[in-house]
């Protein structure tokens, strides 16, 4: 089912700036150190994609080695490969896409790498009414499993989408379950959260609100995790293990992930799209934590589908 565009694309600008204003401000408070530097932008005359956005950026802080917040708005004169997948009735149509994208990866290796995407994509062939969908949802991506952590993490969601029927948790959990996977390794990316993509159920209106309740639900999923964990001690061996989980991180990112795919195919700002990229990662060969380690827990136990709450 398609929907005509009946919501007012500029209330919804107004909201994800205001997201991002919100989100950078309390990470700053928890970081106490490093601040945002702020990277306004506009794409130049005669580029593919025409239109503007913020990326907020701080590296080297006390909690968080590197975050970043993406907004961005911009319009373009067909729609890329990767957002047509599924609809094909749209391939080659004039596009507008807005959103507000992040990933933190914190310095203490006890504190899990987060990511949180809320977007809207409008769409339309010439003299065809506009269609538009909405996306997003949150993931966590621990290196040392937390029971308390994932449940917390998981029930916040699942109180967020309450209002928008029962089904949509189990749906958007089992969604997201499937999506963040590293298809080549067998392994998924974290304990999961929600996902959703080519969202236009009940109209536009809805959409607007779904994506409104997922975006005021990050902090409150998040926030508590980094205040539990960012004061634990940690030595080179943590760190080593962080590093290698860091580069499974990458290998999705790049590999496998249809925002990267479509800002890259469709001539969007690079450094806007790999702001998601860790500060730094590694690589080992056949990389194989000791049986029973807490490093080796986190792929036994949490690194597969689960039923937190």
């Amino acid at each position: 089912m398609t929907e005509m565009l009946t919501i007012d694309t500029g209330a919804v600008r107004v909201w994800l700036a205001g997201l991002q204003d919100r989100i950078t401000s309390a990470i700053e408070s928890i970081d106490g150190q490093a601040r945002f530097l702020e990277d306004r932008w506009r794409k130049a005359p005669g580029e593919p994609l025409q239109g503007d956005g913020i990326t907020k950026i701080l590296e080297g802080g006390a909690v968080f080695e590197r975050a970043g917040v993406g907004f961005s708005h911009v319009r373009g004169p067909r729609l890329p490969p990767s957002a047509t997948q599924h609809r094909p009735e749209l391939a080659g149509a004039p596009f507008e896409a807005m959103g507000v994208s992040l990933v933190f990866h914190p310095r203490n290796p006890y504190v899990p790498t987060v990511h949180m995407n809320v977007r809207m994509i409008a769409a339309g062939h010439p003299g065809q009414p506009p269609v538009c969908w909405f996306g997003g949802g949150m993931d966590l991506t621990p290196y040392y499993g937390f029971d308390e952590d994932a449940r917390h993490f998981h029930a916040t969601c699942r109180d967020a989408l309450a209002p928008f029927g029962a089904d949509k948790y189990p749906r958007f959990k089992q969604w997201c379950d499937e999506y963040f996977v590293n298809k080549h390794r067998h392994e998924p990316r974290g304990i999961g959260g929600i996902f959703f993509d080519d969202f236009n159920e009940d109209g536009a209106g809805q959409g607007f609100d779904l994506i409104r309740a997922v975006g005021d639900a990050f902090l409150p999923a998040y926030q508590p995790i980094v205040l539990r964990r960012h004061g634990l001690p940690w030595g080179e061996r943590e760190r080593e293990h962080q590093l290698v989980r860091r580069g499974r991180y990458v290998e999705f990112n790049l590999v496998w992930d249809r925002g990267t795919h479509f800002g890259l195919q469709s001539g969007g700002r690079t450094e806007s799209i790999l702001l998601s990229m860790p500060p730094k990662a590694a690589w080992a060969y056949q990389h194989q934590p000791p049986v029973g380690s807490p490093e080796a827990e986190l792929t036994a136990r949490y690194l597969v589908p689960r039923a937190w709450v």
